[in-house]
C-alpha cells in the first residue's frame, strides 16, 4: 500500500524552509521536494528522490539555482554498491546505501526506516553519499544514527553524528524527521 505525504520544514540552519511531495510503499520512497535558502547564499532548489526495496537510493536529481548560476546534478546508484555523479563514477562512494542532501531534513529518512531506528534499539554506522548545497558537490559522508528513545505515537528519538556534530532528533511513526536541532523543525504535515 502507498500513502502520500506533503510535509514542510522550517529549516533555520539554511535561513529558510523546504517542502516534500512523499509517496511511501513498505520499502520504497519517491519524494519531489523544494527549498529555498539563504545561507550560505540565497538559492533555490529542486530535487526528485527515488529509493528500491529497503529505501536504498536509486536516484537524485537535483538542481540548484543561485544569482551567480544554475547547477544539476544526477546522482545515481547501480544497485551493487556503485555511485556515479552525472555519468561519472563515484568509487569512493562505493558501498555506500543512500544520499545526504545537505540541509535536508527528508534524507534522514531512509537510514531511519531501512533499520527501524525509530522503534528499536541499535546504532549503524553509514557511509553516505553526502551532497553540498547549493555548491551540489558530493563526498563521502561517514554518520551515526543511534536509536535513543521511543516516543508516543510510535515516533523515536534518534542522535545523529558526523566527525564531531551531534543531534537528536524526533522522528514520527513513518519514519520523518519532526525536529532536528540546530537544522528543521516540521511546521505541517498532510
Amino acid at each position: 500500500m502507498t500513502t502520500s505525504r506533503v510535509l514542510t520544514w522550517d529549516v533555520p540552519a539554511s535561513g529558510g524552509c523546504e517542502t516534500a511531495w512523499i509517496e511511501r510503499g513498505e520499502d520504497v520512497l519517491h519524494a519531489r521536494g523544494r527549498a529555498v535558502g539563504t545561507t550560505p547564499e540565497p538559492y533555490w532548489i529542486s530535487y526528485d528522490l527515488d529509493t528500491s526495496d529497503g529505501f536504498v537510493t536509486t536516484r537524485l536529481r537535483v538542481t540548484a539555482e543561485t544569482a551567480a548560476r544554475t547547477r544539476t546534478l544526477e546522482l545515481r546508484h547501480d544497485g551493487r554498491g556503485g555511485w556515479s555523479a552525472d555519468g561519472e563514477e563515484l568509487p569512493q562512494l562505493t558501498g555506500a546505501l543512500d544520499c545526504d542532501l545537505g540541509l535536508s531534513p527528508l534524507t534522514n529518512t531512509m537510514p531511519v526506516l531501512r533499520h527501524a531506528l525509530h522503534r528499536a534499539e541499535g546504532e549503524q554506522e553509514f557511509l553516505m553519499a553526502w551532497v553540498s548545497v547549493p555548491g551540489l558537490v558530493v563526498r563521502p559522508s561517514r554518520q551515526t544514527y543511534t536509536h535513543l528513545a521511543r516516543l508516543s505515537g510510535g515516533g523515536g528519538r534518534v542522535r545523529y553524528s558526523s566527525g564531531s556534530f551531534r543531534s537528536d532528533l524526533e522522528i514520527d511513526a513513518d519514519g520523518f524527521v519532526v525536529h532536528y536541532p540546530q537544522l528543521a523543525t516540521r511546521i505541517a504535515a498532510q
